[in-house]
């Protein structure tokens, strides 16, 4: 009993002495910061000292949020964002007249935007909900903005449908959803499609239906009707594995950027009733030391513009005669202005030319630039465009209103769920 006692007044007088030095640094410490704060203090009578603690602790959340808003601020072609997708945005396209915007997402949803204004701080969409289990892949409209296109990927292959919209109005006096017109399954013996590529066949007797071309990540390509799904011929690209594929803007060519240096490129032979008569393949481009990652046209159809993963870009004239086995023709080269931490070159994921076609949109990663197409030239560069990497760039095929102006308009797309809506360069830049 008396060593119990023992123990326990041993601990309160080692509690104590244990208390006793560290209240006794505490206030040691507090009496130094006390001191060296007072030395530090202006002595300025005619300045009340007890006014100066508020307006620095006002100051300090200032600071932080300027900081904020500095960090949020946007380039300055960043127009506006459209949100509300659940997922990534695989795809989008513009409608003829620029005042739609289709996008495909992962969340299993094609959504329509009205862009009656580009700077508007809300955007009306229709909502276009895929069979369950797809996964939209790429978006095209086919002959006007009622009409869409939309490849997706299921366990079983990939499949294509085409949506319209129902010109007969319900018991309420409104249009119902758009609906299925037609649709396709298990093509391109089940691979998934990587891009659609759509344009009006106005050249020669073609009667200016849309063509559709669907690219799968194997090496084949299938066109196909707009408005009646009729597939109208079918291409092998005999090169491992296709990167993308587009129509020229005129219906009448389709190229295809795959796993070699060289572009390939068919002519669409249309028959005197307007018809497809046959895909026959009529040149290639060569020149490029590496893989082609992608391509477009220029928007009268007769140049095609080229990013490989040898650092270059090419711009090509492809208004020669074939039939004469006259050569397509490099007009000019430029050197891909992006190296990566170590100075190496890299390459363009993606390429849109604008319609007026002066300003070439690129995209690596998560870094946007625009150039000059005569010169190759960097007219901007947005370096974190999207918060991860951009899935697709387009251009409105024409000035769309922003505010109270017209302007040319870049679309963009995103693993982030935004796609971002940015406005050219000016014209005096380039």
């Amino acid at each position: 009993m008396e060593s119990v006692l023992v123990v326990a007044i041993a601990s309160v007088i080692l509690g104590a002495l244990i208390a006793v030095l560290f209240f006794g640094s505490y206030f040691r410490k507090r009496t130094s910061e006390v001191q060296s704060m007072a030395k530090a203090e202006p002595q300025d009578p005619i300045r009340n000292p007890k006014s100066n603690h508020p307006a620095a602790k006002k100051n300090h959340p200032k600071s932080q949020a300027s900081d904020k808003n500095q960090n949020k601020r946007h380039h300055p072609l960043d127009l506006n964002t459209l949100k509300g997708h659940g997922d990534a945005v695989t795809g989008l396209c513009f409608s003829s007249d620029g005042r739609s915007l289709a996008t495909a997402c992962a969340d299993g949803v094609i959504r329509v935007f009205k862009l009656d204004d580009a700077s508007s701080k809300s955007f009306k969409f229709l909502r276009i909900n895929l069979p369950a289990g797809g996964h939209p892949t790429a978006v095209a409209f086919a002959d006007d903005a009622s009409s869409i296109v939309v490849a997706c990927y299921h366990l079983s292959g990939s499949s294509l449908y085409m949506y319209g919209e129902e010109k007969q109005k319900d018991q309420q006096g409104k249009l119902p959803l758009p609906s299925i017109k037609w649709d396709h399954h298990h093509i391109h013996e089940k691979r998934a499609v990587l891009t659609i590529s759509g344009a009006t066949a106005t050249y020669g007797t073609a009667d200016g239906s849309a063509v559709i071309a669907s690219c799968s990540e194997g090496t084949d390509i299938i066109l196909w009707h707009g408005k009646t799904g009729r597939n109208l011929g079918h291409v092998d690209t005999n090169q491992l594995k296709n990167h993308m594929a587009a129509v020229s803007p005129n219906g009448r060519f389709l190229a295809a950027a795959a796993f070699t240096a060289d572009v390939k490129v068919w002519e669409i032979v249309y028959q005197k009733d307007g018809s497809v008569k046959e895909v026959s393949r009529v040149m290639q481009l060569k020149g490029h030391k590496s893989a082609v990652t992608w391509l477009c046209f220029s928007p009268n159809s007769e140049k095609i513009i080229t990013a490989s993963k040898d650092g270059s870009i090419r711009v090509w004239n492809i208004n020669v005669r074939y039939h004469l086995d006259e050569d397509p023709k490099t007009l000019k080269v430029f050197p891909i202005p992006l190296c990566d931490s170590g100075g190496n070159p890299l390459h363009y994921d993606r390429l849109s030319l604008c319609p007026e076609g002066k300003i070439l949109a690129a995209s690596h990663g998560s870094t946007l630039q625009w150039l000059c197409a005569e010169t190759g030239n960097v007219l901007d560069t947005a370096e974190k465009a999207h918060e991860g990497d951009i899935t697709c760039i387009s251009w409105a095929p024409k000035a769309i209103t922003v505010g109270e102006r017209h302007a040319m308009v870049l679309a963009t797309s995103g693993d982030d769920k935004k796609v971002k809506l940015w406005e050219a360069p000016k014209s005096q830049s380039l």
